[in-house]
């Protein structure tokens, strides 16, 4: 990555680095999204129990995803753990930072459409973006799915701003996420059936926020309902929102609902 990150990271973020010095007690590493910035694995963070060799773990030039323990903010000295991340965290970071790359490499395709080179590019437009939405990806996500709006506030002008949306239009997909639950609902009078089946039939009716919605039957009293939506972050939110809402609506019906976690 071109980009270095200009301040130091949090306790608790997860950065990704690079084995530098391997000691008898500790290792040193390189964090490769940060500018010139070290930090320090003590053996008792390498991995669960006893350690015989250090080197049965890591190896130089090896990049590993770490969880930041500790930040001294006088000596930039930075503590650092191996063991406290989760192969989910891992994969997660990893994706992350791949998408960034990628995300770099379509910023420089933007650049040479003006004249400009990827240092320029972060100068104008790739800080800018990094500071209002977190990073390059979700800035380009946010264009992806919104268009020029989300940009007209950065200042950007016209030419500008309709070589990024082009460009970024044409090569980004918005991501979309899944989220499914599972719709128990009992009525105990003679047409229970027909009315549940009343109620299911009034879903889509009822969602307004997931792009698709499906509802299918799995066993009495159990129903699995499953969205599909953009809003990558809040699929949970929206899903539950929606379940609340088909229980709510049944109600009138008299129709005992509750919702539960898909397994």
């Amino acid at each position: 990555m071109f980009y270095k990150k200009p301040n130091l990271p949090n306790n608790n973020d997860f950065v990704l680095c690079t084995v530098k010095t391997i000691l008898h007690h500790s290792v040193f590493v390189s964090l490769d999204e940060y500018d010139n910035l070290e930090g320090l694995v003590h053996i008792s963070e390498i991995a669960p129990g006893r350690i015989r060799n250090i080197r049965d773990y890591v190896k130089p030039d090896k990049r590993i995803v770490c969880k930041v323990l500790k930040v001294n903010i006088h000596t930039k000295q930075i503590d650092l753990s191996l063991r406290r991340v989760s192969i989910n965290a891992m994969k997660i970071k990893i994706d992350n930072f791949r998408q960034e790359e990628k995300a770099e490499k379509l910023l420089e395709i933007i650049g040479k459409q003006m004249n400009f080179n990827l240092e320029r590019m972060y100068k104008e437009f790739g800080i800018k973006l990094i500071e209002e939405f977190g990073s390059l990806q979700e800035s380009f996500n946010k264009i992806s799915n919104e268009g020029e709006n989300v940009l007209k506030q950065l200042g950007f002008n016209e030419k500008s701003l309709s070589i990024i949306v082009k460009f970024v239009k044409e090569k980004i997909k918005p991501p979309k996420a899944k989220a499914k639950l599972i719709l128990e609902l009992k009525n105990f009078e003679e047409n229970g059936l027909e009315l549940i089946k009343g109620l299911l039939a009034k879903v889509k009716e009822i969602n307004k926020k997931a792009e698709t919605v499906e509802v299918n039957y799995i066993s009495a009293p159990n129903y699995s309902l499953e969205i599909t939506t953009s809003d990558v972050k809040n699929a949970d939110h929206i899903i539950e929102n929606l379940a609340d809402e088909i229980i709510n609506y049944g109600k009138k019906l008299g129709i005992i609902g509750k919702w539960l976690r898909a397994s």
